[in-house]
């Protein structure tokens, strides 16, 4: 039995493909760019940003952290499809900041019996966190390009991105 958001989700995938024209996009992205953002629904980087299909890589994650797995994609992105700049995007009211690592963690292990084995990456300062997933890009050993980083934080109350200096 179909869900109702699954429903809707092929109901609108139909019309979509109905109308695509994007079949012949190049998989390397036009602006040879990387966004690192949250997965926040209140947050849509192509309609911020201006991007078209095929212009950039996007990658989200709860928060915009850059993680391990975040360097993974950025390393594939960068040596097999020419990327060269990364732009990290967080937003204030994230719900990363309502909650600590340890007694989510906690919370969790008691739901289930297993304490998770990775960090949940939670943060009190986005300005703060964005530094931070800079600091992690420029200091990973997998990626090439790491001179053209800029970090920002989304204002999801007005629609605008405020730059973050990269020194505290």
């Amino acid at each position: 039995m179909a869900h109702a958001f699954e429903s809707r989700c092929v109901a609108n995938n139909a019309r979509y493909a109905a109308a695509f024209t994007d079949g012949d996009l190049p998989a390397p992205p036009r602006q040879r760019a990387v966004v690192v953002t949250c997965m926040d629904a209140r947050i849509d980087p192509a309609r911020m940003l201006g991007l078209a299909p095929g212009d950039a890589h996007v990658l989200r994650n709860a928060g915009g952290v850059v993680t391990e797995d975040v360097i993974r994609s950025l390393a594939i992105s960068q040596r097999l499809l020419g990327t060269c700049e990364i732009v990290v995007i967080q937003h204030t009211d994230c719900g990363m900041t309502k909650f600590r690592d340890d007694a989510e963690k906690a919370r969790i292990e008691a739901d289930t019996g297993l304490r998770p084995p990775f960090a949940l990456e939670a943060f009190a300062d986005v300005h703060a966190e964005v530094r931070q997933s800079i600091r992690r890009i420029q200091a990973s050993p997998y990626l090439p390009e790491t001179g053209r980083v800029s970090g920002f934080v989304y204002d999801v109350a007005n629609g605008r991105l405020v730059a973050v200096e990269t020194s505290p």
